[in-house]
């Protein structure tokens, strides 16, 4: 690995982490596509479709802790959500994980399009009176929440992200959760669901550890940064950041399917 490479993988999960911690997701809404292809681009060695999801999914182990930590504080990690639905996407982020060994490279970036397309129409539906609820009295439909978190799991394992992308959407959406609880709880979740990710890359030899471990370093430096930095936004303003940037994704992923 040159010094040119290094700067690269560094600066790509700086920015990815960043945003992570930022918006209560994993990253790999971002850090996917970049991994894929920004190396090429400088003429420095590139990743194949399975190499991305292996350090991808590794690096958001890293990131989320990060990320929640900066919000244990508050009153924002609902607990009741973070049990259901972590313990449901810890399943199926396994069963995808383990079971994207035998998937071709099509069928993994074909994936990853289709999931950033729902999460992309999701987060464009109105949202109206979730953040004027009071963080005490949140309630939802516990097992709507885990089955909708185990779906999630499945399809997220398989491209090594945590599914944060997605699960942001469900619960602003679906199961009406204010945003900033939304952002610290799907860390925590985001979390869980990397274990399962993480095991099921690693143990069938799809991870390449350097760029990951320069990716983990940048990973504990950005994302408690984001997560300061997202306290300090208005609720409003992450909901439009977290739109454009998942639609501007999947718009990206399927110029490339297409």
């Amino acid at each position: 690995m040159d010094f040119a490479f290094i700067i690269t993988i560094f600066l790509i999960g700086f920015i990815g982490s960043y945003i992570s911690g930022m918006l209560g997701i994993g990253g790999s809404i971002i850090k996917y596509p970049m991994l894929l292809y920004i190396p090429p681009l400088f003429g420095l060695a590139a990743f194949s479709a399975h190499e991305v999801s292996g350090i991808s999914a590794v690096q958001v182990f890293f990131a989320t802790i990060g990320g929640v930590w900066a919000y244990r504080k508050g009153g924002y990690l609902n607990k009741t959500l973070i049990i259901y639905m972590g313990a449901s996407i810890l399943i199926g982020s396994f069963i995808g994980g383990f079971g994207s060994k035998t998937m071709s490279e099509e069928g993994i970036n074909l994936i990853y399009g289709i999931l950033a397309l729902i999460a992309a129409i999701m987060m464009f539906i109105p949202k109206k009176g979730i953040d004027d609820i009071p963080l005490d009295q949140v309630t939802f439909n516990k097992w709507l929440a885990a089955v909708l978190a185990l779906i999630v799991g499945v399809g997220s394992g398989i491209v090594g992200a945590a599914g944060a992308f997605l699960l942001v959407p469900i619960m602003l959406v679906v199961l009406k959760i204010p945003t900033r609880m939304t952002i610290a709880s799907s860390l925590a979740i985001t979390f869980i669901s990397s274990i399962g990710a993480t095991v099921g890359k690693i143990t069938t030899g799809q991870v390449d550890y350097y760029p990951a471990l320069i990716m983990v370093v940048a990973s504990l430096i950005a994302s408690p940064l984001g997560a300061i930095a997202g306290k300090k936004v208005n609720s409003k303003v992450l909901q439009i950041i977290l739109a454009v940037l998942i639609f501007a994704t999947a718009v990206k992923i399927w110029m490339d399917i297409l």
